[in-house]
């Protein structure tokens, strides 16, 4: 499906065809192939030679960018048939917009903004038709499509985390983002991301970490409760100590 879609993009008439008129052999254009050929080419370089009309830097990025912005939406919607679709439509998004592209920010952080409004736009869709048509979620828990019992536990913990919190762990921790790209997709001031990662991070720990007080209770419940001495006090009822 992935392939399918980069041979619709490739040969589609939104590509920029401003620089496709140009001789092949005209010095501009073998810099840019040269360049393409370099597997280190940043980003940047390679969005700059797509607005230029070079189709295979289009292709470059969608290679490298193609499974990242698939793992954004599967770790974000319960069916992974609509993070593929999400994912298709946010490379058409990002085709359509090119032309308007300015090299501001890093190239991934651009591309993620306009992730972040696919996703907006379908959870509105999907609250609308639930609110509206009532329809029973039908749709599997992706926790339960883990294939580890681990792996189903950190998911569940992380779906408990604030909703704040909960996006920045996962721009830091799988998307691999800077605290400086997070902080300008989700609008936040630098030092608050910092401690809401904090946060989260904590707040992750303890929820997997088995908790210790339950544990206690677990070992003790199992034991005859001992009657008390003459010389301990009966708590009153209805207090715990």
């Amino acid at each position: 499906m992935q392939d399918a879609l980069l041979a619709l993009v490739l040969n589609s008439e939104v590509l920029p065809r401003h620089a496709m008129n140009d001789s092949t052999a005209s010095p501009s254009n073998i810099a840019l192939q040269n360049a393409l050929a370099n597997s280190a080419t940043t980003d940047e370089r390679l969005m700059l030679a797509f607005s230029l009309g070079s189709a295979d830097a289009f292709g470059e990025l969608f290679r490298r960018y193609k499974q990242p912005v698939y793992g954004f939406f599967r770790r974000r919607t319960a069916d992974p048939s609509h993070a593929e679709e999400l994912m298709q439509e946010t490379f058409l998004v990002f085709l359509r917009a090119a032309s308007r592209y300015e090299p501001r920010a890093l190239f991934r952080t651009y591309l993620y903004a306009i992730a972040f409004k696919i996703l907006r736009a379908h959870r509105r869709k999907s609250t609308f038709r639930a609110m509206f048509f009532s329809h029973p979620s039908t749709i599997p828990d992706p926790a339960r499509q883990d294939a580890t019992e681990s792996g189903l536990w950190v998911r569940r913990a992380v779906e408990k985390l604030d909703p704040i919190d909960r996006e920045v762990l996962l721009l830091r921790e799988f998307e691999q983002l800077s605290y400086a790209e997070i902080a300008d997709l989700l609008q936040l001031p630098l030092n608050t991301v910092r401690s809401r990662l904090f946060r989260a991070r904590a707040a992750l720990r303890n929820l997997l970490e088995p908790s210790a007080t339950s544990a206690n209770d677990a070992i003790y419940s199992a034991e005859p409760a001992a009657a008390p001495s003459a010389a301990q006090s009966i708590p009153q009822k209805g207090i715990r100590l």
